[in-house]
């Protein structure tokens, strides 16, 4: 018969309310040194991405580069704290929430719509919930060697944290909606890109603000059909990846959903992003 114990999951720790999620996503963890095996923590999900989604994507990479990981959506229990139990940070969230609530779970859905008593719900004001702390948290984690893996929105966190945006490189401009685009490997070189090919993908088409050196970019997102964003154009950067102290960035713009996460090119580069950030190519 099996213990009661063994169907708790690490998930269900740590997307537990309150104490209990806290105490059990520290014990977890607690008491790595750097002589163990690497360990990951993901922080996922917002109004627009679903962390299951998310946790199902990234499940199947980081078991074929058989490194274990812990995920949690408290976006308030980052901290210097629990980051000194990992050696790897994601983020696959973007830097607002929702106090007050909202009618739709998406806004480019007409989910709201035609309500019968929509009018009697307060219009729907996202917060930003990064503090300087936090940023700075992350900053100081990738500084002494840490590796922090940015993905699809996250850059929209930039916008409201200055430390944030230092270490992950740029911050999030806009996009049109799912719709195909071409994204091209401009540094084949690389340690993540070797062996990648250019790939197709239907998905957002993120368009970032990209603030380091051009060296340090690893891919580009191109509208081969002639179509633009707004003012930006049809290309965007859509990755890249450098050192930054003693650790190791990485930000790739694909992910809105798993059929875009798992386009075989792609799939293999997280593999190969994930690798490089714990130094292991």
């Amino acid at each position: 018969m099996k213990s009661p114990m063994n169907n708790i999951s690490r998930r269900r720790l740590l997307h537990g309310a309150g104490a209990t999620a806290s105490a059990g996503l520290l014990s977890l963890a607690a008491g790595q040194t750097s002589d163990k095996p690497p360990r990951a923590l993901a922080l996922i999900g917002d109004r627009y991405h679903n962390a299951d989604y998310i946790r199902v994507s990234l499940d199947r990479v980081f078991k074929e580069v058989g490194i274990p990981i812990d995920y949690t959506i408290l976006y308030d229990r980052l901290s210097r704290d629990l980051l000194q139990n990992y050696q790897l940070f994601l983020c696959l969230r973007d830097g607002m929430i929702w106090p007050d609530g909202y009618l739709g779970p998406d806004a480019y859905t007409d989910y709201e719509h035609d309500l019968e008593n929509g009018r009697e719900f307060p219009e729907a004001k996202p917060q930003t919930w990064i503090t300087e702390e936090q940023g700075a948290a992350v900053k100081e984690f990738v500084q002494a060697g840490g590796g922090f893996y940015s993905l699809h929105n996250n850059s929209h966190v930039s916008l409201s944290s200055k430390s944030y945006r230092d270490v992950m490189g740029g911050a999030y401009v806009g996009h049109p909606p799912l719709r195909p685009f071409q994204v091209r490997v401009v540094n084949k070189e690389h340690p993540i890109t070797q062996g990648i090919q250019d790939f197709m993908v239907n998905d957002e088409q993120h368009y970032v603000t990209y603030d380091k050196e051009q060296k340090y970019v690893i891919l580009e997102s191109e509208n081969v059909d002639g179509l633009e964003y707004e003012s930006y154009g049809k290309k965007s950067p859509a990755g890249w990846a450098y050192e930054y102290g003693k650790g190791r960035v990485v930000f790739t713009a694909v992910g809105h959903t798993n059929h875009a996460m798992w386009v075989p090119a792609h799939f293999a580069l997280q593999k190969r992003a994930v690798r490089w950030l714990l130094k292991q190519i």
